[in-house]
């Protein structure tokens, strides 16, 4: 295990050090790349969290994706939390996600990109029944996508305004790796690292694997499966439907 771990922290270190650096559902690590000018993409997902004794998912969470102008896209996320602890079982409307997505850099066969996506957490959840965090935060990163046929790469980090009594501002680092199998399979696994968000809480790495299912040219299944190393040792999954039009 602490071979792993180390294998991990050096991997993530190197991408840090040699290129600035988070792509979106199934993986937290997110990419450059914006919907398309005047498209759209619908998601109705749910992300899981669990310990040994404590089960956090989104049940479900509803996100869109619009292409607003060339190389910026506009984002928001509606969750519907489900936490269960041995304090009891809370369900109901979480924090809500705003975000825009900006291409600054995209080379003209598309292969290399660079952009930023910006998200802003706004506290419309119950922060009483801790189904909110009661303060607006905000996460600035930068993301960085390279493809080579069917192969495709990206990854990238940030910083985490996380204000509130016990709480840290955090950074996150993680990088991407996925492959099309088929036009119907695309497969691919992260890592990634995350600083200590509160005065309770350990900095964390961990890694998940999953891909994309391509009903067809609008209809699409995604799915991811992974663990954190060390702080809480969860273990992490999605589970999505997504439409693009």
């Amino acid at each position: 295990m602490k071979i792993t771990k180390l294998f991990i922290r050096l991997i993530i270190l190197t991408f840090v050090l040699s290129q600035t650096t988070f792509a979106g559902p199934p993986f937290t690590t997110d990419d450059p790349q914006p919907v398309d000018f005047m498209h759209w993409e619908f998601y109705v997902s749910s992300a899981m969290g669990f310990t040994s004794n404590e089960s956090d998912v989104t049940l479900p969470h509803f996100e869109i994706n619009y292409g607003l102008v060339p190389n910026i896209q506009v984002h928001l996320l509606a969750p519907m939390d489900y936490n269960h602890s041995p304090d009891g079982t809370i369900y109901g409307y979480s924090d809500t996600e705003l975000g825009v997505k900006y291409r600054f850099i995209n080379s003209d066969d598309g292969s290399f990109q660079v952009g930023t996506f910006p998200l802003v957490l706004v506290p419309t959840g119950n922060k009483n029944t801790n189904l909110g965090n009661g303060y607006t935060r905000v996460y600035v990163p930068i993301w960085i996508q390279k493809n080579a046929g069917k192969f495709t790469t990206y990854g990238g980090g940030g910083f985490w305004y996380n204000p509130g009594q016990g709480n840290r501002n955090w950074g996150f680092a993680g990088w991407e790796a996925q492959y099309d199998l088929s036009d119907i399979v695309t497969l691919g696994g992260e890592i990634y690292y995350q600083t200590a968000d509160n005065i309770n809480s350990k900095s964390n790495e961990g890694f998940s694997i999953g891909g994309y299912i391509n009903l067809n040219e609008h209809n699409h299944i995604l799915f991811s499966a992974g663990k954190t190393l060390n702080g809480e040792n969860s273990t992490t999954g999605y589970l999505g439907y997504q439409l693009t039009i």
